[in-house]
């Protein structure tokens, strides 16, 4: 099938105006004009979409995916050397008096004790 010829229009064009008259073919005529021009519309609005579509595509498909970048990361201040501490100096020991106590008096005031309280 090929497309529609002059002669054949006007074929359609007398059969048209013989089936619905010459009062409803200007009606009719301006009703299939106004559906031509919406269809042509809602297939422009189609095709664009559809563009739009592949464009955002292709532009993702050569964007490099996003790479994660690390947080910076704080540097601690470095520590100051510790201040030297004043060692204290010996203690005199003519200053204290010997009375220190030897583990073996305590040892034997303990033994004595409880022999005592056993004897009781």
């Amino acid at each position: 099938m090929g497309s529609l010829g002059m002669q054949e229009i006007i074929v359609i064009f007398l059969i048209a105006l013989i089936v619905f008259g010459p009062r409803k073919l200007p009606e009719l005529g301006k009703t299939i004009g106004k559906g031509l021009a919406e269809f042509k519309k809602a297939s422009n609005e189609l095709k664009q979409t559809w563009e739009d579509e592949v464009r955002i595509d292709k532009e993702k498909e050569l964007m490099p995916e996003p790479v994660a970048v690390p947080e910076p990361v704080a540097v601690p201040e470095p520590i100051a050397a510790p201040e030297p501490v004043a060692v204290p100096e010996p203690v005199n020991e003519t200053l204290i008096p010997d009375t220190a106590i030897q583990p073996a008096e305590v040892l034997n005031e303990n033994n004595t004790s409880a022999e005592s309280k056993e004897n009781q």
